[in-house]
């Protein structure tokens, strides 16, 4: 069946589109007032919107379309696995061929005692399942009272009410009553921000800290868990120093914290390995996966767990948890198909030793720019803060943001898809990107820095 090219005027679409629909992290007003792009079609790095623009997606949809869009192999899988067993749940002692292979395929994949596979239906849903899994095996093992998890300030791990109480962003937290009993935080590893003076390994050795700190504070008896992001993505790609991780690791091990590795962005080859945890000799004892596991042709997620978790809760009865789409058979076989195009077309090599380092030159140059302090790059995840004063690394007069969201608009207008996260701008391209795509991406991203350079010197926010 071909695409549908016939549809209704942009206007219309946009007026019914305002009218019934709620978006995600959005302005409903500005939606009405504005209208929302409208995409219509999607191959390789490219979308096509309504209007028949071609726009470069520097995000990969929501940092999840990892190989790309437009691959007909995803498809047919899907559609063959809808006509042999379009639904069916696992619960009650039942299960399925799909999911059954995920599993095994991933329990092979992920580094690590991570055999085991509590499957959701995103990110968000995974990390609910994280919260109460890991306070589930610490009662299992007589200490109920182990119930804290500690996470980071401007963290992001999913906007459902546990996800979002597990994340650290304000402004989710203002909005519902958040975040749960018994969340903690500390300090994100933020040098460009927070470093000062002090030289990033420090800096690093200082955040890590943090969370002993926290832990002598509340009591290693109360902790359950610490949740990080191997590089903190919704955050504005907080990329941390070398010293973080082998000293968050150190601190875990010590105190007997179970460390959970949310890699709902970071897996399946976005920092040049098939997980961060890799990236950054990270050992985690639960790992949090979903985006690039089907590249976001189907939804799915999940929760990796070690073996002395999935042995201890399996020894104490039901898990009284679950989803209805919990290893749903079509999202399982995409994802199954999806891994193996990643495998077989190495294209997490071809991150690491071809595009990412091609990227990575083209992306570092674009810190001479006189509105760049700094441009840091890991594998497909790239930010720009944006500065009047690069050698201070000092922030706008301005609300924060305020220049971010004039160069997303001047992106947007270039046919870029380039988010602003305050006044970073970050970039999360499909893996399969090509050398001449990036050098696209990076004529489009010189454009759009090159025009709001001018207008916010013409407004006189430049300062």
């Amino acid at each position: 069946m071909s695409a549908i090219t016939n549809h209704l005027p942009t206007a219309q679409l946009q007026a019914l589109d305002a009218a019934h629909h709620m978006h995600p992290f959005s302005s409903g007003a500005d939606i009405s007032a504005n209208g929302a792009r409208v995409i219509i079609s999607a191959d390789g790095v490219t979308l096509t919107d309504s209007e028949g623009e071609k726009i470069l997606d520097a995000m990969a949809g929501l940092w999840c379309v990892n190989i790309g869009y437009g691959r007909r192999e995803l498809a047919d899988v899907a559609a063959r696995q809808m006509l042999q067993l379009p639904y069916y749940n696992t619960f009650f002692k039942t299960t399925h061929v799909p999911a059954i292979a995920l599993a095994k395929r991933l329990a092979d994949l992920v580094p690590g005692p991570l055999n085991h596979v509590f499957f959701a239906g995103s990110g968000s849903e995974a990390n609910d399942t994280n919260i109460r899994l890991v306070r589930h095996y610490w009662a299992a093992k007589d200490k109920p009272e182990k119930k804290i998890i500690i996470s980071r300030h401007n963290a992001y791990h999913g906007s459902t009410i546990g996800g979002a109480s597990l994340g650290g962003m304000s402004g989710m937290h203002a909005q519902g009553g958040l975040p749960i009993p018994d969340i903690s935080y500390i300090d994100e590893p933020n040098w460009y921000a927070d470093g000062g003076d002090s030289s990033p390994d420090d800096f690093g050795l200082e955040r890590a800290r943090q969370l002993e700190a926290k832990i002598a504070e509340l009591g290693e008896d109360k902790i359950a868990a610490f949740i990080a992001e191997p590089v903190q993505g919704a955050g504005g790609v907080i990329i941390p120093p070398a010293t973080y991780w082998p000293e968050i690791q150190r601190i875990c091990d010590a105190h007997d914290i179970l460390l959970i590795v949310d890699e709902v962005i970071c897996g399946f080859g976005r920092t040049g390995n098939w997980f961060g945890s890799e990236t950054y000799g990270i050992r985690p004892d639960i790992m949090t996966i979903a985006k690039g596991l089907s590249s976001g042709y189907a939804p799915i997620g999940g929760s990796m767990v070690s073996d002395e978790i999935a042995d201890t809760v399996a020894n104490v009865g039901d898990f009284n948890h679950g989803y209805t789409y919990s290893g749903h058979p079509v999202a399982s076989a995409v994802a199954l198909e999806n891994l193996r195009i990643i495998e077989e077309e190495n294209i997490v090599q071809t991150v690491r030793d071809e595009t990412g380092p091609y990227l990575a030159q083209k992306w570092k140059q674009l810190g001479d720019h006189p509105l760049v302090g700094e441009a840091d790059i890991v594998g497909m995840m790239g930010a720009l803060a944006l500065s009047p004063d690069k050698s201070a690394r000092a922030p706008f007069a301005a609300d924060k943001g305020t220049i971010g969201l004039i160069c997303r608009d001047f992106c947007f207008a270039n046919n870029l898809v380039m988010r602003h996260v305050g006044d970073r701008m970050i970039i999360s391209p499909p893996l399969v990107i090509s050398k001449g795509d990036i050098d696209v991406l990076i004529e489009r991203v010189v454009k759009s820095l090159d025009q709001t350079y001018e207008k916010i010197k013409a407004d006189g926010l430049f300062k």
